[in-house]
């Protein structure tokens, strides 16, 4: 089948709405959410440490197994949890508004971290969903439009909803951001259930088979090696966009200079960057695109460096241009980045036990998100903004450095149309 046409198809329209679906409560978490909180007082530290409600990421895989073993009484074993999380998140971020984080700043913790836990949780059925409905020589292709789809709804959060904060309550702001959940609603009611595997016999099988499957296939140490690279591939990528919208705050830039410019300025790089590395994981390969897209996301981080280095000063025409240069460079890269890593992940996932292992090897992934970008706040304050930077391109090496063992340039795995 040509690209043209496998790009066309009714799978990659439902990964867009897969990537719509996924992307927008994270990127409320990470960029919305941090935005709120600055401007109610809240400190740097308090910002960084939000990053830690986010733990369901990093777990998603102990509950994983009940997703594969229980199906609900309506719409099938995925559409059926599709369904409840994303209700679940529509009634949830809206929620937001009725608080005051100066005054309820524990139940914005609460909050936040039940909208982590209903997206983790989606994340699982819509990662399985996807794997089981892509054939293997349309992962490149079909996890680069879900990337794709999953950066845009980014635009929601970190754009839409900046702008409109300069111009109308918070509530209001909020109860916009949730009602972008409802077409990802309207899909789950319209696809077809997915041809998954067997339903496992048992909770215990749902459990432990994923991981013996995978033991078994890799053996001890090569599973080790695919964990570790998980693990670091994204590590500095990951911190270094953990406190974007602060950084840009103190900067110098408005909120609707971030949202208008700033956020724009990464949409086109991003989406015509995601669908162009996807057709052309057809023809390198995911192992080798891992090695190029890898390169070009971890020279974005220094792009951040370099505007840190510029400092605060007022929003010329300069300063606007330099900001949407970094931005752009930023989507394209990271775009490029996510999308071979995510195919990777699919690729390393057996359909017999996609919910579980998916699971499993995006929730490590998500380690550096959860855990180390606490941290961050404490960093900038010892580091400087600049340091910061530097530091997390230095962590993005060692990721870099596994693909010699997972994915080595001359091992060119099967992964073209016909």
């Amino acid at each position: 089948m040509p690209w043209w046409r496998a790009l066309c198809s009714r799978r990659m329209a439902i990964c867009v709405a897969t990537g719509f679906s996924s992307g927008l409560p994270l990127y409320m978490l990470l960029n919305l959410l941090p935005a709120w909180l600055q401007g109610a007082g809240v400190s740097l530290k308090e910002i960084g440490l939000f990053a830690l409600i986010q733990f369901p990421y990093t777990w998603k895989f102990l509950w994983s197994p009940l997703l594969d073993r229980y199906a609900l009484p309506w719409l099938g074993r995925r559409r059926g949890w599709m369904l409840v999380t994303q209700l679940g998140l529509l009634i949830a971020i809206a929620a937001f508004g009725a608080l005051e984080p100066s005054q309820q700043l524990g139940w914005v913790y609460w909050l936040a971290g039940a909208v982590a836990l209903i997206s983790a949780t989606q994340d699982i059925v819509l990662d399985a969903y996807r794997r089981e409905l892509l054939p293997e020589a349309e992962l490149g292709l079909g996890n680069a439009v879900h990337v794709n789809a999953y950066r845009i709804a980014g635009l929601i959060p970190g754009s839409l909803a900046l702008v409109l904060a300069d111009r109308l309550p918070w509530d209001t702001v909020f109860a916009i951001t949730a009602a972008f959940m409802l077409p990802g609603m309207l899909v789950t009611c319209l696809i077809r259930e997915s041809r998954s595997a067997a339903t496992p016999s048992s909770l215990r099988a749902a459990v432990i088979d994923p991981f013996r499957e995978f033991l078994n296939r890799r053996g001890a140490a090569g599973a080790a090696w695919v964990l570790m690279f998980i693990f670091l591939y994204k590590l500095g990528d990951s911190m270094c966009t953990a406190l974007a919208t602060p950084f840009y705050l103190q900067m110098g830039y408005t909120k609707s200079e971030i949202g208008a410019i700033a956020k724009n300025a990464g949409l086109w790089p991003s989406v015509l960057g995601g669908f162009a590395g996807g057709i052309w994981m057809l023809r390198l390969g995911i192992h080798r695109a891992l090695w190029v897209f890898g390169g070009v996301q971890w020279l974005a981080i220094l792009g951040f460096a370099w505007l840190a280095w510029l400092g605060p000063a007022a929003a010329t025409p300069e300063r606007l241009l330099a900001l949407a240069l970094v931005i752009g460079f930023e989507a394209l890269g990271v775009g490029l980045g996510t999308a071979a890593f995510v195919a990777y992940i699919a690729r390393e996932t057996n359909p017999a036990y996609t919910a579980t292992q998916y699971a499993l090897f995006s929730s490590l992934a998500a380690v550096p998100r959860t855990f180390v970008n606490a941290s961050t706040g404490w960093m900038v304050e010892s580091l400087g903004w600049v340091g910061f930077f530097l530091f997390c391109a230095l962590l993005g090496l060692p990721g870099m450095a596994l693909l010699i063992k997972v994915a080595p340039w001359r091992e060119r795995h099967p992964s073209s149309l016909d």
